[in-house]
Protein backbone atom coordinates (compact mmCIF):
# COMPACT_ATOMS: atom_id res chain seq x y z
CA UNK A 1 0.00 0.00 0.00
CA UNK A 2 1.70 3.64 -1.17
CA UNK A 3 2.88 5.29 2.31
CA UNK A 4 2.85 8.78 0.89
CA UNK A 5 3.80 10.58 -2.42
CA UNK A 6 5.55 13.65 -3.78
CA UNK A 7 4.57 17.06 -4.41
CA UNK A 8 7.00 19.80 -6.28
CA UNK A 9 9.70 16.51 -5.54
CA UNK A 10 9.41 16.51 -2.52
CA UNK A 11 8.21 12.68 -0.34
CA UNK A 12 5.64 12.99 2.23
CA UNK A 13 2.58 10.91 3.75
CA UNK A 14 -0.57 11.53 5.11
CA UNK A 15 0.02 12.63 8.22
CA UNK A 16 2.81 15.48 6.89
CA UNK A 17 2.00 19.01 6.26
CA UNK A 18 3.65 19.67 2.61
CA UNK A 19 3.37 22.24 0.05
CA UNK A 20 2.35 24.78 2.27
CA UNK A 21 -0.57 23.17 3.22
CA UNK A 22 -0.98 21.83 6.59
CA UNK A 23 -3.21 18.64 6.67
CA UNK A 24 -5.61 18.68 9.46
CA UNK A 25 -7.24 14.86 9.50
CA UNK A 26 -11.25 15.27 10.85
CA UNK A 27 -11.53 12.84 14.19
CA UNK A 28 -15.23 12.85 13.71
CA UNK A 29 -15.01 11.40 10.35
CA UNK A 30 -16.52 8.53 10.03
CA UNK A 31 -14.67 5.59 8.14
CA UNK A 32 -17.28 3.74 6.83
CA UNK A 33 -19.31 6.92 5.47
CA UNK A 34 -16.17 8.06 4.02
CA UNK A 35 -16.30 4.41 2.11
CA UNK A 36 -19.60 4.60 1.65
CA UNK A 37 -20.05 0.86 2.73
CA UNK A 38 -22.21 -0.31 6.27
CA UNK A 39 -20.81 -0.46 9.30
CA UNK A 40 -19.35 -4.32 10.04
CA UNK A 41 -16.96 -5.82 11.91
CA UNK A 42 -16.29 -8.51 8.74
CA UNK A 43 -14.62 -7.10 5.87
CA UNK A 44 -14.18 -7.79 2.36
CA UNK A 45 -10.47 -7.24 1.80
CA UNK A 46 -10.94 -6.89 -2.16
CA UNK A 47 -13.77 -4.30 -1.97
CA UNK A 48 -11.15 -2.21 0.73
CA UNK A 49 -8.40 -2.41 -1.42
CA UNK A 50 -10.37 -1.31 -4.49
CA UNK A 51 -12.10 1.40 -2.77
CA UNK A 52 -8.50 2.47 -1.31
CA UNK A 53 -7.06 2.71 -4.97
CA UNK A 54 -10.13 4.15 -6.20
CA UNK A 55 -9.78 7.67 -3.81
CA UNK A 56 -6.27 7.68 -4.20
CA UNK A 57 -6.48 8.54 -7.55
CA UNK A 58 -9.38 10.50 -7.30
CA UNK A 59 -7.35 12.64 -4.09
CA UNK A 60 -3.98 12.55 -5.32
CA UNK A 61 -2.08 15.81 -4.60
CA UNK A 62 -0.73 15.71 -7.91
CA UNK A 63 -3.82 15.56 -9.92
CA UNK A 64 -4.98 19.12 -8.14
CA UNK A 65 -1.44 21.10 -8.60
CA UNK A 66 -3.63 23.41 -10.39
CA UNK A 67 -6.66 23.49 -8.12
CA UNK A 68 -6.67 26.29 -5.80
CA UNK A 69 -5.47 26.46 -2.58
CA UNK A 70 -8.43 25.28 -0.61
CA UNK A 71 -9.28 22.79 -2.57
CA UNK A 72 -5.50 21.46 -2.64
CA UNK A 73 -6.35 21.58 1.03
CA UNK A 74 -9.64 19.43 0.54
CA UNK A 75 -7.83 16.59 -1.76
CA UNK A 76 -4.99 16.50 0.68
CA UNK A 77 -7.41 16.03 3.94
CA UNK A 78 -9.47 13.47 2.01
CA UNK A 79 -6.63 11.54 1.02
CA UNK A 80 -5.19 11.45 4.66
CA UNK A 81 -8.53 9.84 5.53
CA UNK A 82 -8.32 7.81 3.17
CA UNK A 83 -5.16 5.84 4.24
CA UNK A 84 -6.13 6.10 7.82
CA UNK A 85 -9.63 4.53 7.05
CA UNK A 86 -8.07 1.94 4.69
CA UNK A 87 -5.07 0.95 7.53
CA UNK A 88 -8.01 0.65 10.71
CA UNK A 89 -11.00 -0.96 8.22
CA UNK A 90 -8.34 -3.71 6.74
CA UNK A 91 -7.31 -4.63 9.80
CA UNK A 92 -9.94 -7.09 12.21
CA UNK A 93 -8.23 -5.83 15.65
CA UNK A 94 -8.36 -1.87 14.64
CA UNK A 95 -11.77 -2.30 12.69
CA UNK A 96 -13.33 -3.68 15.97
CA UNK A 97 -12.10 -0.79 18.19
CA UNK A 98 -12.88 1.09 15.97
CA UNK A 99 -16.45 0.25 15.66
CA UNK A 100 -16.37 0.26 19.62
CA UNK A 101 -15.05 3.34 19.72
CA UNK A 102 -17.68 5.08 17.20
CA UNK A 103 -20.33 3.19 19.42
CA UNK A 104 -19.05 5.06 22.97
CA UNK A 105 -18.35 1.93 24.22
CA UNK A 106 -14.58 1.93 25.03
CA UNK A 107 -13.59 3.44 27.74
CA UNK A 108 -10.47 4.25 29.78
CA UNK A 109 -8.91 0.80 30.71
CA UNK A 110 -9.19 1.42 34.49
CA UNK A 111 -12.97 1.77 33.87
CA UNK A 112 -13.00 -1.19 31.66
CA UNK A 113 -14.47 -4.20 33.44
CA UNK A 114 -14.28 -8.20 32.70
CA UNK A 115 -16.66 -10.91 33.87
CA UNK A 116 -16.06 -12.08 37.36
CA UNK A 117 -15.73 -15.94 36.23
CA UNK A 118 -13.33 -15.37 33.50
CA UNK A 119 -11.07 -13.55 35.93
CA UNK A 120 -11.05 -16.88 38.10
CA UNK A 121 -10.60 -18.79 35.30
CA UNK A 122 -7.57 -16.45 34.36
CA UNK A 123 -6.16 -16.90 38.06
CA UNK A 124 -4.20 -20.54 37.57
CA UNK A 125 -3.19 -19.19 34.69
CA UNK A 126 -1.95 -15.99 36.19
CA UNK A 127 -0.48 -18.39 39.24
CA UNK A 128 1.56 -20.86 36.38
CA UNK A 129 3.24 -17.19 35.38
CA UNK A 130 4.43 -15.91 38.82
CA UNK A 131 5.73 -19.71 39.07
CA UNK A 132 7.19 -19.66 36.33
CA UNK A 133 8.97 -16.03 37.22
CA UNK A 134 10.42 -17.83 40.22
CA UNK A 135 11.51 -20.98 38.66
CA UNK A 136 11.14 -21.81 35.11
CA UNK A 137 9.66 -25.47 34.10
CA UNK A 138 9.16 -26.54 30.21
CA UNK A 139 6.04 -28.48 30.95
CA UNK A 140 3.85 -25.81 32.90
CA UNK A 141 5.46 -23.10 30.27
CA UNK A 142 3.51 -25.09 27.58
CA UNK A 143 0.58 -26.35 29.85
CA UNK A 144 -0.09 -22.24 29.86
CA UNK A 145 0.49 -21.84 26.72
CA UNK A 146 -1.91 -24.22 25.62
CA UNK A 147 -4.81 -23.17 27.76
CA UNK A 148 -4.24 -19.62 26.68
CA UNK A 149 -5.17 -21.27 23.00
CA UNK A 150 -8.14 -23.36 24.34
CA UNK A 151 -9.38 -20.34 26.06
CA UNK A 152 -8.58 -18.08 22.67
CA UNK A 153 -10.39 -21.10 20.30
CA UNK A 154 -13.22 -20.82 22.48
CA UNK A 155 -13.85 -17.04 22.44
CA UNK A 156 -13.55 -17.28 18.53
CA UNK A 157 -16.07 -19.82 18.20
CA UNK A 158 -18.43 -17.97 20.29
CA UNK A 159 -17.98 -14.62 18.98
CA UNK A 160 -17.79 -15.64 15.04
CA UNK A 161 -22.41 -15.90 14.85
CA UNK A 162 -22.25 -12.50 16.17
CA UNK A 163 -19.94 -11.17 13.91
CA UNK A 164 -21.66 -12.54 10.85
CA UNK A 165 -25.12 -11.37 11.97
CA UNK A 166 -24.26 -8.42 13.39
CA UNK A 167 -26.73 -5.33 12.45
CA UNK A 168 -26.28 -2.32 14.69
CA UNK A 169 -28.06 -4.09 17.89
CA UNK A 170 -26.81 -2.85 21.22
CA UNK A 171 -26.66 -6.14 22.75
CA UNK A 172 -24.40 -7.72 20.22
CA UNK A 173 -21.66 -4.29 20.59
CA UNK A 174 -21.50 -5.12 24.15
CA UNK A 175 -20.94 -8.88 23.38
CA UNK A 176 -18.37 -7.63 21.00
CA UNK A 177 -16.71 -5.51 23.79
CA UNK A 178 -16.69 -8.68 26.26
CA UNK A 179 -14.47 -10.13 23.47
CA UNK A 180 -12.73 -7.80 22.83
CA UNK A 181 -11.54 -7.04 26.11
CA UNK A 182 -10.88 -11.01 26.80
CA UNK A 183 -8.80 -10.83 23.95
CA UNK A 184 -6.81 -8.03 24.73
CA UNK A 185 -6.38 -9.19 27.93
CA UNK A 186 -5.19 -12.81 26.79
CA UNK A 187 -2.78 -11.15 24.74
CA UNK A 188 -0.82 -9.55 27.56
CA UNK A 189 -0.45 -13.03 29.06
CA UNK A 190 0.74 -14.35 26.00
CA UNK A 191 3.22 -11.13 25.59
CA UNK A 192 3.96 -12.32 29.33
CA UNK A 193 4.22 -16.20 28.44
CA UNK A 194 6.26 -15.17 25.39
CA UNK A 195 9.41 -13.51 28.07
CA UNK A 196 9.97 -17.27 28.85
CA UNK A 197 9.89 -18.58 25.40
CA UNK A 198 14.04 -17.83 24.83
CA UNK A 199 14.76 -20.27 28.06
CA UNK A 200 13.38 -22.98 26.81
Amino acid sequence: MPSGWTCGGTFFNAFSSSCGIEISPNPDMNYFEFYRIPVSFLADAAALRRIYYENSKKYHPDYHTLSDPAQQAEMLEKATLNNEAFQTLSDPDRRMRYILEIEGLLQEESRQTLPPEFLLEMMEINESLMELELDFDPARFDAALHDVGQIENALERGIRPVLDGYNGARSDLETVLEYFLKKRYLLRIRENLSKFAPLQ
